[in-house]
């Protein structure tokens, strides 16, 4: 039972049956906004993961190669710790294009990176050039890339933080209007125009928070 459900039981007494409907239906817009925000939240901090796992896995497998492994199990010890690049590993034991499987990959989100993992595979392959020394590159190249994006972040956490700090202001507006006396969700949710003002009033809390966090998956893709 969503949480907003709650609210409008106890509302119940001081609304009429429309009334109620109409703030259901504000409430639960409200929380579909909510939910998707947090959703999207949790995307970005899985693709941040992998992201971390693509400089990780470029490490691991220069230093096998390094150590004169060679590419085949190299790739299936990497594929038993990270089941994700499976579809590489098969590629590479059945002889077939190993750098159109590390492309198919990096379609998984936060892998983007193995795409330049699959061009220097595909030119070592090439150019006989030593593999190892090619994915050591990547991996330095990655892990400079990720130290900034860390710190792009940080920047974006900020701006994240205060907006979530602004949508929750209303929330205390109301807590505050009620402890000195008043009755501000009777006014609310009793009469069209509180109605109105409910409606408008998270109609621009949630415009704001996807115009912020648009602005922020822009700055993330560049």
């Amino acid at each position: 039972m969503p949480r907003w459900s709650f609210l409008l039981v106890a509302l119940i007494p001081i609304v009429s049956p429309g009334k109620a409907v109409v703030a259901a239906v504000l409430l639960g817009i409200a929380s579909c906004g909510g939910v998707a925000l947090w959703r999207r939240r949790c995307e970005r901090i899985e693709a941040g993961r992998t992201a971390e796992r693509v400089v990780e896995a470029c490490e691991q497998m220069a230093a096998e190669l390094a150590a004169g492994h060679p590419p085949g199990p190299a790739l299936s010890q990497l594929a038993t710790e990270w089941p994700v690049i499976e579809p590489v590993a098969e590629a590479q034991r059945m002889g077939s294009d190993v750098p159109a499987a590390w492309r198919q990959v990096a379609e998984v989100p936060g892998a983007g990176s193995l795409r330049v993992v699959a061009a220097a595979w595909q030119i070592a392959h090439q150019t006989g050039s030593g593999l190892a020394d090619a994915l050591d590159r990547v991996a330095l190249d990655l892990r400079a890339a990720a130290a900034t994006q860390r710190v792009v972040d940080g920047e974006l956490g900020s701006a994240r933080s205060t907006a979530r700090l602004i949508a929750g202001l209303p929330v205390a507006a109301l807590a505050m209007g009620s402890g000195v006396g008043g009755d501000p969700l009777a006014f609310l949710l009793g009469s069209p125009v509180g109605l109105a003002c409910l409606g408008l009033g998270l109609l621009l809390g949630w415009l704001g928070l996807w115009w912020i966090e648009g602005i922020a998956r822009g700055v993330e893709a560049r």
